[in-house]
């Protein structure tokens, strides 16, 4: 029984069951945990033949449809940044047709669009976050030809989605939805955690989601990812920041004092954001500690965690989040808690990737 309780998108739980384990995750994002689900499936031949035949139709269908001007759009800020006006006509055209459709199938389908509509998008992914390539939002020359291409590429994406369907999972996993820094209904005892949470850098990871949860619904207001990214930990999208400023404790932590101490380097030397960072540092270790305390009880006597974590640096100032981790793990009752250090970082030279592992009584 492997467990990761910062699901993701299901690699951990998906790994469990290629190999013939039962993987169970937990992530509090709707859109993570529907593809966590996808990902982890059974299916059956007559599904994929099914969908074979729904990719056909859908294809078909769009191509027909794809000039109609009265088809939804996600309300994504700037959209004409993402897509060509050609590719955006023929995403629309092909979601449309995409709802026609439920079950097992819409859901092949519905990855397959993900994985089109960045592919024809205008985003680069050649840095540690997402921009935009050179041009995007300029009016296409050839919007026949980005139609065309999306079409091509989706079918081409969904011949790619079915081979790999076609290789049944020898184990299972189960996802569920929750947050992960209070007790999850439905876990069972787990003989191994094994995750890698949010780092506490400040990355938004819903900050990378955005496009395919505009398009598959989950997203319909700017303000509703910065909702989401503040129940997540480590969030700072929109909202999530502002947030910060009136956040506090609700309880104390084993490593407060060596926080409190960090926090105060911090808010001294950051300027106008040091004491928000400070905050934000705070606020991280706080839920991270409220998530070994809910965990606890899910690994098995003599079951052990392994956390993989990065440290981070604000303003000169090391925050040894694996250290504190391990503090954290010691003052719940884990035995021969260690560090290792798995790799150097490439965006910092004082910035290293841990794993900290425990076992439990």
């Amino acid at each position: 029984m492997i467990t990761d309780p910062f699901s993701g998108t299901g690699t951990t739980p998906l790994a469990a069951a290629e190999l013939g384990h039962y993987g169970q995750s937990v992530d509090v994002n709707p859109f993570l945990i529907w593809l966590g689900r996808v990902k982890t499936a059974h299916y059956s031949s007559a599904t994929l033949i099914a969908a074979v035949e729904a990719a056909q139709e859908v294809v078909a269908s769009a191509q027909a449809h794809h000039r109609d001007d009265n088809l939804w759009q996600p309300n994504l800020f700037k959209i004409e940044k993402w897509w060509s006006p050609g590719a955006l006509h023929a995403l629309k055209a092909l979601r449309a047709s995409i709802d026609r459709y439920e079950g097992q199938v819409k859901d092949l389908l519905e990855i397959s669009l993900c994985r089109s509509l960045i592919s024809v998008s205008n985003a680069a992914f050649d840095h540690q976050s997402m921009s935009f390539k050179d041009g995007s939002g300029e009016p296409a020359l050839f919007e026949m030809d980005d139609a065309t291409q999306a079409f091509s590429t989706f079918s081409s994406e969904m011949s790619s989605i079915i081979e790999s369907a076609r290789y049944d999972l020898l184990g299972s996993a189960s996802i569920h939805e929750g947050d992960s820094r209070v007790g999850v209904q439905g876990l069972k005892e787990a003989d191994l955690v094994l995750t890698s949470p949010p780092y506490v850098n400040r990355m938004s990871y819903i900050r990378e989601l955005r496009p395919y949860m505009y398009w598959l619904r989950y997203l319909d207001l700017a303000s509703d990812a910065g909702d989401l990214d503040w129940r997540a930990i480590g969030g700072t999208w929109g909202t999530a920041t502002s947030k910060l400023k009136t956040w506090s404790p609700m309880t104390e932590t084993p490593v407060d004092d060596a926080i409190r101490t960090v926090c105060a380097r911090i808010a001294e030397d950051g300027g106008k954001n040091g004491p928000l960072l400070a905050s934000y540092v705070h606020k991280y270790h706080h839920d991270m500690w409220l998530h070994f305390q809910s965990i606890t009880p899910v690994v098995k006597q003599g079951g052990s965690v392994s956390y993989i974590v990065g440290n981070s640096t604000f303003y000169g100032h090391e925050v040894p989040a694996h250290e504190w981790y391990a503090d954290m793990l010691k003052e719940l009752g884990y035995c021969d808690v260690k560090i290792v250090t798995i790799r150097k970082r490439n965006s910092n030279k004082a910035l290293f990737e841990y794993d900290v592992t425990g076992g439990r009584p």
